[in-house]
């Protein structure tokens, strides 16, 4: 199926407006981000799978018809009640089929893949597209990529190895095992993919991945009828924070959510002591880094925080929070939703629970505000059981990119 010009947009950088070619990651003159302005000022839920309903939104002309995963927003009930919220919505992003979620990898990096993969195709690209990741982001994209046979090389740190599966047959993909962190991740995939034969996806310069996750707050928004007073969301890089922060701009843009409303303010979490969002936005000494965190996903040596239009920009934009989370307390929160919503979840969104019982003790949030829950990944143990899985093997472990690159010159 082709939808043609759907998702029409210009590319234009943050600072100084300037607009730039349609597939762009950079903007020529500074570090700022660039940000899609969609043709369509109003949006228009059209009768599509999953994410693709909001295709006015997403920086896609054609549609990958197996991919029939998106958000699915609900109001709590048990949840709800433990905390004595009344206006308690979750944003479930994961595999729960009596919600009728259905994202393939629990996660919700399945929402990134699937435009990006999209974009990829609308503009021809045939070479082998590189991915870093700590674990959830790989898998999004060895799903989608298994989907439409796009060759994909994945740079993954050896500690989140197991998390590397799909339910569909694995297509052309090769599982580069990187001995080091996340960052060592990123910097050996940035190396590999300036060479020929390589492209790379962007991390949060690509528009695709921002406006992918950008439509949990669309699905709240059209479910709600209007846009949260609070967003809550555990981050790595920040990335589904500035999503979250331009989609909201755009629901205010468009003029039926209740713009006179405030925008949604961010509070954001991450996992003490490897949070240097955290540190950096309470202006605090950072805590020496540890080696087993709650949840390593949420690790970013380098986030995107103070170029122009990163995530100090949105926090300041949305007058938002940033909370450092202890294992103990996002434990607890975890055990708290489970049992309360009755559906596991992964550990990162149980930061972000434990976000929100920190606001409603430090009374940041009222009992009557209406509340956005991002939980960013679960239903992890019914997806064991409804489905079978292929775990990836690693094709080569690495220490340096110079020997990922050689491995990957041998093997074209």
């Amino acid at each position: 199926m082709k939808v043609s010009l759907m998702g029409e947009y210009l590319l234009r950088c943050v600072s100084d407006g300037s607009v730039q070619p349609p597939y762009s990651l950079s903007c020529p003159h500074d570090s700022s981000l660039l940000r899609a302005e969609y043709k369509s000022r109003q949006l228009e839920i059209k009768d599509l799978p999953g994410i693709w309903r909001f295709i006015d939104w997403l920086p896609v002309k054609g549609i990958i018809e197996k991919a029939t995963g998106r958000s699915v927003t609900y109001k709590s009930q048990g949840l709800a009640r433990e905390l004595d919220l009344e206006n308690l919505y979750i944003s479930f992003n994961g595999y729960w089929p009596e919600k009728d979620a259905n994202l393939p990898t629990c996660s919700f990096k399945d929402l990134e893949a699937a435009p990006t993969m999209q974009m990829l195709l609308d503009k021809g690209e045939r070479s082998s597209l590189v991915v870093a990741s700590a674990g959830n982001t790989a898998r999004a994209f060895a799903h989608i990529a298994s989907l439409t046979g796009q060759a994909l090389v994945l740079f993954v740190p050896e500690k989140a190895l197991e998390r590397m599966w799909t339910i569909v047959p694995p297509g052309r993909i090769t599982l580069i095992a990187v001995k080091g962190d996340y960052l060592d991740a990123i910097q050996m995939a940035e190396k590999v993919q300036s060479r020929k034969g390589f492209t790379p996806e962007g991390g949060a310069r690509n528009i695709a991945r921002r406006d992918g996750m950008g439509t949990v707050m669309l699905d709240a928004a059209v479910t709600i009828g209007r846009t949260s007073d609070h967003y809550f969301q555990a981050v790595g890089s920040g990335t589904g924070g500035i999503s979250a922060w331009e989609a909201s701009l755009r629901l205010k843009n468009d003029g039926r959510f209740h713009p006179e409303l405030p925008l949604p303010r961010l509070h954001l979490a991450q996992n003490i002591p490897n949070a240097p969002i955290y540190y950096a936005w309470k202006a605090l000494e950072p805590e020496p880094y540890q080696d087993n965190m709650f949840d390593d996903v949420l690790f970013n040596r380098k986030p995107p925080l103070d170029m122009p239009g990163g995530v100090r920009d949105a926090l300041k934009a949305t007058k938002g929070m940033v909370y450092g989370i202890t294992d103990k307390e996002a434990g607890e929160a975890r055990d708290l939703f489970e049992q309360s919503e009755e559906i596991d979840i992964l550990n990162a969104p149980a930061v972000a629970v434990a976000a929100l019982q920190k606001a409603i003790e430090a009374k940041s949030v009222s009992s009557k505000d209406i509340i956005l829950l991002n939980i960013t990944g679960g239903g992890m143990a019914r997806m064991k059981e409804d489905h079978s899985r292929h775990m990836l093997q690693p094709d080569v472990a690495v220490s340096s990119w110079e020997d990922a690159a050689l491995f990957l010159e041998e093997g074209s």
